[in-house]
């Protein structure tokens, strides 16, 4: 195993390594951000990773949805992902979970982390709810057209900082899908392998007219709950 996670090794060594065949996951939803996760952290050595999300692969998904392809037209996003994850990692479980996140809860999975791979504030909204009520940390994550917000969500609350709406996102650039899923991803691998993650920051990413890329973080105040 460890010479499959080699260059994994190098940076952080076996035992760390081995710790995260003991970590599990959800990823909820399965589509742009979703499918990048599963390619960014498939093949980290991460013991479980379960991938919830009801609908199938559209044509018009796969531009920006890497984990799909020509050919998976009406197949369970979910499915794929976990197939994939698991034929480019056999040291990690993967669990496709074909339903709505408040399905998925209803199976109480334990989980160490969740991640956000929504397209929509309401799901987050419930993310939050349910992650407060286990006292489990969360990771946000939302693009639209050239930006893109991540943020680790433990004490702060992300109902207390958003307005729960049902607004439609924008037209997306694909490569933005991928750069905020490996944001995610990062804070992830570094949370579940023991390493400091500066929590309680919203980062937030644009291409600003010049086609400069901007980074600003927001310092997030503790929830009143």
């Amino acid at each position: 195993m460890m010479h499959y996670f080699h260059r994994q090794v190098q940076l952080w060594g076996e035992e760390t390594q081995q710790s995260l065949q003991s970590k599990k996951i959800a990823v909820i939803g399965s589509g742009g951000l979703g499918a990048s996760l599963a390619f960014a952290l498939g093949a980290s050595g991460i013991g479980e990773i379960h991938m919830v999300d009801f609908d199938t692969v559209s044509l018009h998904n796969i531009h920006r949805q890497i984990a799909f392809k020509m050919g998976d037209e009406g197949k369970f996003k979910s499915e794929v992902c976990a197939t994939l994850i698991e034929d480019r990692c056999p040291h990690v479980k993967a669990y496709a979970h074909v339903c709505n996140f408040d399905d998925f809860i209803q199976k109480s999975i334990e989980v160490d982390l969740i991640i956000d791979a929504t397209d929509n504030l309401p799901s987050r909204g419930a993310i939050n709810t349910y992650a407060k009520s286990k006292e489990l940390p969360w990771i946000y994550g939302s693009v639209e057209a050239f930006n893109g917000q991540v943020c680790f969500f433990e004490n702060a609350s992300f109902n207390e900082l958003f307005k729960i709406t049902q607004k439609t996102p924008a037209g997306i650039a694909a490569p933005i899908v991928m750069h905020i899923a490996s944001l995610q991803a990062n804070l992830a691998l570094r949370y579940l392998a023991g390493l400091n993650v500066r929590k309680y920051y919203l980062y937030y990413l644009f291409f600003n007219e010049e086609g400069e890329l901007v980074t600003q973080k927001f310092s997030l105040p503790k929830s009143e709950g």
